[in-house]
């Protein structure tokens, strides 16, 4: 299994396949919209703009299962990520990424790359970098910058 085997609904409600992204690395991304670590949407773009055009993309999976820090609607959502972040990469639509109800990329995840204490997620901006192959090689905890992840995209982009 890989990343390619699953799909999700853009914030526009296109479903999209994951399979799009063959080739490419990607950082997956749960994000929240009212969360301490909502400015990691500035360092994301800037990954995004400084890498895509060697072969990154991100993509931002909403979800309000933290303390309620998203709320809003997928138009909320989008409209919020443009208005104050000018985000650019891919985001999708609002979804669960622990529990029963996790969407199965999510699932896949956090079984390929389970936590430190859990598998399960347990915060907003957990990040999951995928090679060209569409297998998982890393996961960053909500407190790791985007910054300080460039040296793991660029040895992904590298290889």
């Amino acid at each position: 299994m890989t990343i390619y085997d699953y799909s999700a609904k853009t914030l526009m409600g296109e479903e999209k396949s994951l399979h799009e992204y063959e080739g490419k690395v990607v950082l997956i991304v749960n994000t929240a919209s009212e969360c301490g670590f909502t400015p990691q949407f500035e360092g994301l773009q800037k990954l995004y703009d400084d890498y895509k055009d060697q072969g990154l993309e991100i993509l931002g999976f909403p979800c309000n299962q933290f303390n309620n820090q998203d709320p809003g609607s997928n138009e909320e959502i989008s409209d919020f990520c443009q208005r104050n972040y000018g985000v650019t990469f891919q985001m999708f639509s609002k979804i669960d990424v622990k529990g029963d109800q996790a969407h199965p990329l999510f699932q896949y995840l956090t079984k390929e790359a389970p936590g430190m204490l859990t598998k399960q997620i347990k915060w907003n901006f957990t990040k999951f970098l995928i090679n060209t192959k569409g297998e998982v090689i890393n996961r960053f905890a909500p407190q790791t910058k985007p910054e300080n992840i460039k040296d793991d995209i660029e040895k992904a982009l590298n290889a």
